[in-house]
């Protein structure tokens, strides 16, 4: 479905990602993982063209990622970002409503058929009974349900998430995910940056481990999530519990 090949890019003369490769197939939940500064938010920019690159191929269903007008690009792929400011004071069913723009005209008014997917992604997402409320005025995890109503509003196949649950508390980050996970259950492809690798254990069953702009490591979870990949490529003591996989960091 997703197919990178040598891609490289640079910010002026700073090189970004170099000669990065790999393959994500339909359904699969991949986290994108690595150190700050390492290129995961440079490539998910690269994968939705928002980000231009120099050298490399990037395949969406074996067509190349150039050849999409805007239009069917968002049709095929939903970006959620790591943040969303609002300039105006939308409600969430405003906010959410905006996720149907790839299939509208110019001048076009909200069809029926709109109407009713935005209710289905916003009752999916559970923020059905914020649909008048100011979106300014959601809390963290209300807010970030709503921006994954807006994403689903697309009806892509594919979603793509840059840190999600970064600012959020424990209980709305998993929240989230047991929300990304009921979405991949139904044939979404979900590629998502986490830091949070407890997080990436229990719910991606693949794992691709950037370091220093380069894909260094990538696989099955509990293969790359390895003690040893995790000390080496984040300087910490790691263990892993063989009972439930859950792994305990310490310093150095």
């Amino acid at each position: 479905m997703i197919e990178v090949e040598g891609l490289s890019c640079f910010a002026g003369k700073k090189q970004i990602l170099s000669d990065v490769s790999f393959c994500l197939s339909k359904g699969e939940f991949a986290a994108l993982i690595g150190n700050n500064g390492s290129g995961k938010t440079t490539l998910l920019k690269c994968l939705t063209r928002n980000f231009a690159f120099q050298s490399g191929k990037i395949k969406i269903d074996q067509k190349d990622l150039s050849s999409f007008s805007y239009r069917e690009l968002a049709k095929k792929v939903a970006f959620v970002p790591q943040h969303t400011d609002l300039m105006f004071d939308f409600s969430a069913h405003q906010l959410v409503l905006m996720g149907r723009t790839p299939y509208q005209k110019p001048l076009y008014f909200d069809s029926e058929k709109d109407l009713e997917i935005v209710e289905q992604a916003m009752k999916q997402t559970g923020t059905w009974h914020l649909r008048n409320s100011n979106a300014k005025t959601l809390s963290g995890g209300e807010f970030q349900r709503v921006i994954i109503a807006r994403a689903l509003a697309q009806q892509t196949p594919i979603l793509m998430l840059d840190e999600p649950i970064s600012n959020l508390d424990i209980h709305h980050q998993f929240e989230v995910m047991s929300l990304l996970q009921e979405i991949n259950a139904k044939g979404i492809t979900v590629l998502i940056i986490l830091h949070e690798l407890n997080m990436t254990m229990q719910y991606c069953n693949k794992v691709l481990l950037m370091q220093e702009g380069k894909m260094v490591a990538q696989g099955k979870t509990s293969d790359i999530l390895s003690v040893e990949n995790i000390e080496r490529f984040f300087d910490v003591k790691a263990q892993i519990s063989p009972a439930d996989k859950h792994i305990i960091i310490s310093k150095k």
